[in-house]
């Protein structure tokens, strides 16, 4: 009688370990397939340090940053759409690195206005031309420093993460034109092939 209650729990036992097991590399046809991770042992990675100003202009025959979508002036919900030059240096003329693409939005009720980032910063100078970083967050305006997290990013930056310190050092309050020094530290791994 003792063997015969041990049959269905070794039966359930192996049924369950089965199931398990296939369930976890299963393919689920041209959707998806699990990949293992067996490499990531060998994984080598680095942080760098990036260090440009962004330059938002909303004035003049050409602006980099429109308002899409919001109610009149620059209040709640006001939501922008940018292509905005990043430099080396402090002024626009300054050497171009790269630029920012995305959107921002007012997302904040209270006094002190905050913004929602949603912006992908793409290189076009040096050896991280072609990469860009991904970046979302919160920003509050009225501080001195802002941090962002890295989510993500592409080319020499794939899997990137890591966070940006947002500084503002120019704002034209008749024109809305903001100049924002990013120092930006980014974890990535070593040796990517594009």
């Amino acid at each position: 009688m003792a063997s015969s209650l041990n049959f269905p729990l070794f039966f359930t036992f192996f049924l369950v370990t089965f199931l398990t097991t296939s369930f976890t590399t299963t393919t689920y046809g041209t959707f998806s397939d699990e990949v293992s991770e067996a490499i990531t042992l060998k994984r080598v990675e680095k942080t760098t340090h990036l260090h440009f100003y962004f330059h938002d202009i909303l004035s003049g025959e050409n602006p980099t940053a429109v308002k899409i979508a919001g109610p009149q002036g620059f209040g709640f919900g006001s939501t922008f759409i940018i292509d905005d030059a990043l430099t080396e240096g402090p002024e626009l003329t300054s050497k171009l690195v790269g630029r920012a693409q995305g959107t921002y939005a007012l997302a904040s009720q209270n006094s002190n206005p905050e913004l929602l980032m949603v912006v992908i910063y793409k290189f076009e100078e040096g050896p991280y031309n072609g990469s860009s970083i991904s970046v979302l967050g919160r920003n509050p305006v009225m501080n001195d420093v802002r941090e962002f997290p890295v989510v993500g990013g592409s080319g020499l930056f794939r899997l990137a993460r890591g966070y940006a310190l947002a500084h503002t050092i120019m704002f034209d309050t008749a024109t809305g034109d903001v100049t924002v020094e990013y120092n930006v530290y980014v974890m990535h791994e070593v040796g990517l092939e594009l």
